[in-house]
């Protein structure tokens, strides 16, 4: 737990560069624009003279923690920082009363709490009602959609903000603040600049952090004192390798596995193609995404190509047996074919009817004539009788009997789309209901 009364003293000169950094009124705070913009909700917000609860929902490093100190500073109040991934009970109820005091000091408290989505619901719950009381201000972090992972009880007292990763203009704008603050003895060319704004990919943090990696490097090479030219070459000398942003078990995984699948439902093979690399890259679990190609072709292409479903599975079996690259190649290779395969989600539309049905219904009896009948007392209770063998019928299909539960009525849940192998089967099931139609009129 962190109390903060002098928040914005001078910045200890060996703090990390994202600390030093750090804007210190909400002027100098780049990017959100969309919140923070002349008349725009956090704006005024600030403005009000009175603060209230609120989500601030978004990506790694785009100022969740610095608005909070920012309200803080604004409305002069105590400033009380959890972390769900670090506190538990004990920190919980150590802050509230910590607030308590405060209180009857005539003091604000506002209570940031960061990855709030990391406390179950039972700590959610601890601060209900210190927040009813107006006890704290409560200002919940967190980078996962609010909706499913913060309690409904606390959301309902919250305004939920939705902060934007920074786009290349202000990650540049930052850049260059950084750069003439910590790092002027250095030179960046245009390549070596979008590089690393190209790598931060969208993240303050990350682009500070790896900026403070450079100085330290260059520090340590001799470079401190004198005028240094980085390039894309020197950068791939001193930093480690590229890597991506990829949250393996947050929004971003959802959202673009989302857009792999939307893209290969829309018959769009290189859109499709483009999430599963940037997936790959970013480093989801290849079987991961084979599964979901599985998924696809048994969702989205289904019966209209059921080679779709045997493609899909041998990617997934090739990867197993070949590992990287050749594997991911299968994976491409199953996308690419979901993505211009026929599409058909009669059999998905079918199968959830179904069980939609199935869940309201009562339980209906087998018909007779459908019941197996392998004892002597099955058959004299007439167990199969009159059941008509398929086979020895004409075109090999018993017209006009019924298969379904007696007095259950008649459904059709798959309904055949008229692409690929399932318009051949939209005539066949056609075929098939004129021979019932004409059966029940010979009765």
């Amino acid at each position: 737990m962190l109390s903060v009364t002098d928040l914005f003293a001078e910045v200890n000169a060996h703090a990390p560069l994202a600390e030093q950094m750090r804007p210190r009124t909400l002027d100098e705070v780049i990017g959100q624009r969309h919140l923070l913009g002349e008349g725009k909700p956090l704006r005024l917000a600030f403005s009000s003279g009175t603060p209230h609860s609120m989500i601030l929902w978004g990506p790694p490093g785009v100022g969740k923690t610095t608005l909070a100190r920012l309200m803080a500073d604004s409305f002069d109040a105590e400033f009380i920082a959890l972390s769900a991934v670090f506190s538990g009970v004990k920190d919980i109820r150590a802050a509230m009363q910590q607030a308590e005091v405060m209180a009857q000091q005539g003091r604000r408290t506002l209570l940031f709490v960061d990855e709030v989505h990391r406390f179950n619901k039972s700590q959610q719950d601890a601060f209900l009602p210190y927040v009813e009381k107006g006890t704290v201000t409560f200002i919940g972090a967190t980078t996962e959609n609010p909706s499913f992972e913060v309690n409904s009880a606390l959301l309902s007292r919250a305004s939920v903000y939705v902060l934007k990763s920074l786009d290349e203009e202000e990650l540049g704008l930052l850049f260059d603040r950084a750069q003439a603050s910590a790092l002027n003895h250095l030179e960046f060319e245009l390549a070596a600049r979008e590089r690393l704004i190209g790598y931060a990919d969208g993240d303050a943090r990350r682009l500070l952090n790896v900026l403070e990696q450079l100085r330290t490097a260059t520090a340590t090479a001799g470079f401190a004192n004198e005028r240094r030219v980085v390039s894309a070459d020197f950068l791939e000398q001193t930093l480690a390798a590229d890597l991506r942003r990829f949250d393996k078990g947050g929004d971003a995984f959802y959202d673009q596995i989302s857009a792999l699948h939307k893209s290969v439902r829309g018959s769009d093979p290189d859109a499709a193609l483009y999430w599963l690399v940037r997936m790959l890259d970013g480093g989801a679990d290849p079987l991961y995404m084979g599964r979901r190609i599985v998924r696809m072709a048994i969702e989205d292409v289904g019966l209209a190509d059921p080679r779709a479903w045997e493609i899909a599975l041998n990617a997934c079996a090739t990867y197993e047996r070949l590992g990287s690259p050749e594997g991911e190649l299968a994976l491409a290779n199953a996308v690419l074919y979901m993505a211009v395969a026929p599409k058909s989600n009669a059999a998905y539309v079918a199968y959830n009817a179904a069980r939609a049905f199935v869940a309201k219904d009562k339980s209906r009896s087998v018909p007779e004539h459908l019941r197996n009948a392998p004892t002597k007392l099955m058959k004299e209770l007439g167990f199969g009788a009159d059941y008509r063998y398929a086979h020895n019928e004409a075109e090999g299909y018993a017209a006009g009997e019924s298969y379904l539960p007696e007095g259950m009525p008649a459904v059709h849940w798959y309904q055949p789309v008229a692409r690929g192998l399932e318009q051949k089967i939209a005539e066949k099931l056609a075929h098939l209901r004129e021979l019932d139609a004409q059966a029940k009129k010979n009765q």
